[in-house]
């Protein structure tokens, strides 16, 4: 089964069989459940956008015309990013927005995510409700003289890259000023629609594009980790260019390569990023429990706070608000920065990061040496489907009762300068077990001592 049903959107495979699949008809089920819930919210206007995937025109057209069905306008951005969609759907007073996006899942993959009226990933109360609407499936569609109108609207992104200009932390000027020289790999989707745009806007006259063309056929995995970089990491180990910049198919995580071509690691996007915001604007920090340590030590540096939040964007950008956090994010290379939205955004992460590098007038390569060093090594233990997770969790707990722990999301365990996350995943019968420490031996062995006790209780 490949159709996964969660609080955050729909997500499978094309083809195959109902229910089972993101086929046509899953496809205009939850769009008519999305739409059925934005009417009881009092609006009649949704905002879409999508990624370059080559399913994306056919699943766009199937969910536009079920709003259009249900007397709700539609205004469709087309090609573009997750971040833009997310600044579009306020800026249209819209009731909320569809993305039409896998993020780094394969090529195989699409899926719907769901906004809200803010333009922000919805409550678990509000996904919950848009599920039990889909599968009562009483939808009420519109008469004839009442279906909605669809408007087409290319120009977000430009207004997005305005946005972002405007912002008081990032310096056009000193960007001009350095001539840096740019790669960028944009797998061959929407990235390489905003990114040179971008780039150009900020004064960057030397991009090194590759995998531009928005054709949605993936050049490699599209996930933006080391080895299925290997491409740009090469193009730069030739001290052509200032830094590298990696995005996923819809440039809501962001990658660093530096200007020896080595992969900087998505950690550190964040870290590095908050590293110049709270340089300039003080205030505390957030990120998920899985998320590394490094960001405690830079708030630290700067007499700030890191708040950690549960997996999941919803999650850190709850977080986020409930403490008026200055700048938050998540290890797999999202940077969320409340003055631009509430929402990871690569963009704003690039802008911010080119303006430090310009202002520091030190290389890549120096800024991460000076970052706190730590590793994290990522596991899971597959289980049988019998074994009750939750129990095991509990267990653990007790085994490390005299360590402190966090238990907002699974649980966290704290070592001193380690730490190990351990939560169950919400789709099949595996435990995630994430651990850091100051060197990546360090950071295995004690992934190696949780893995011992699980072992011991099953």
């Amino acid at each position: 089964m490949t159709l996964i049903k969660s609080i955050s959107g729909i997500r499978g495979t094309i083809g195959g069989q109902p229910g089972n699949n993101l086929t046509p008809l899953d496809i205009v089920k939850y769009a008519a459940s999305f739409g059925q819930w934005v009417k009881t919210n009092n609006s009649k206007k949704v905002v879409i956008g999508r990624d370059a995937r080559i399913s994306g025109e056919m699943v766009s057209q199937l969910i536009s015309n079920t709003l259009i069905g249900m007397g709700i306008d539609v205004v469709d951005l087309g090609l573009t990013t997750t971040p833009t969609v997310e600044i579009a759907v306020p800026k249209e007073n819209a009731g909320g927005g569809i993305i039409i996006t896998a993020s780094h899942n394969p090529i195989q993959w699409n899926a719907l995510k769901l906004l809200n009226h803010e333009g922000e990933f919805l409550s678990k109360e509000n996904g919950e409700n848009i599920l039990t609407l889909a599968e009562g499936g009483n939808f009420e569609f519109a008469e004839v003289l009442n279906l909605g109108q669809y408007s087409q609207n290319a120009d977000y992104i430009d207004i997005h890259i305005a946005d972002i200009l405007a912002l008081s932390l990032v310096d056009k000027e000193a960007i001009a000023k350095k001539n840096f020289k740019v790669a960028i790999d944009c797998v061959n989707s929407t990235g390489g629609l905003a990114l040179p745009k971008l780039l150009r806007a900020l004064g960057v006259e030397v991009i090194e594009e590759m995998y531009c063309e928005p054709n949605g056929h993936f050049p490699h995995n599209p996930e933006p980790l080391p080895e299925h970089l290997t491409a740009i990491c090469d193009k730069m180990k030739g001290g052509d260019y200032d830094v590298g910049f990696v995005v996923d198919p819809d440039v809501d995580r962001l990658a660093f390569i530096d200007e020896k071509g080595e992969f900087v690691g998505e950690e550190y996007t964040l870290v590095l990023v908050a590293d110049y915001v709270l340089s300039q604007t003080p205030g505390d920090v957030v990120s998920n429990l899985s998320s590394s340590g490094a960001l405690t030590k830079i708030a630290e540096k700067y007499e700030q706070k890191r708040a950690e939040s549960a997996v999941g964007e919803v999650n850190v950008v709850a977080k986020m608000k409930s403490i008026n956090a200055i700048i938050g994010g998540e290890g797999n290379g999202g940077i969320i920065y409340p003055e631009l939205h509430y929402g990871r955004d690569s963009l704003v992460g690039i802008a911010l990061f080119l303006t430090y590098l310009a202002k520091t007038d030190k290389s890549v390569a120096q800024l991460k040496a000076e970052c706190p060093q730590t590793y994290i090594s990522k596991n899971k233990i597959e289980l049988s489907a019998s074994i009750d997770v939750d129990k095991v969790l509990e267990q653990l707990t007790t085994e490390f009762q005299n360590c402190p722990q966090n238990r907002i999301d699974g649980v966290k365990i704290y070592f001193d300068d380690e730490w190990a996350h351990i939560r169950k995943s919400n789709t099949e019968p595996i435990i995630r077990i994430y651990s850091e420490s100051t060197t990546m031996n360090k950071a295995e062995n004690v992934f190696l001592r949780i893995k011992k006790v699980i072992d011991r209780i099953i």
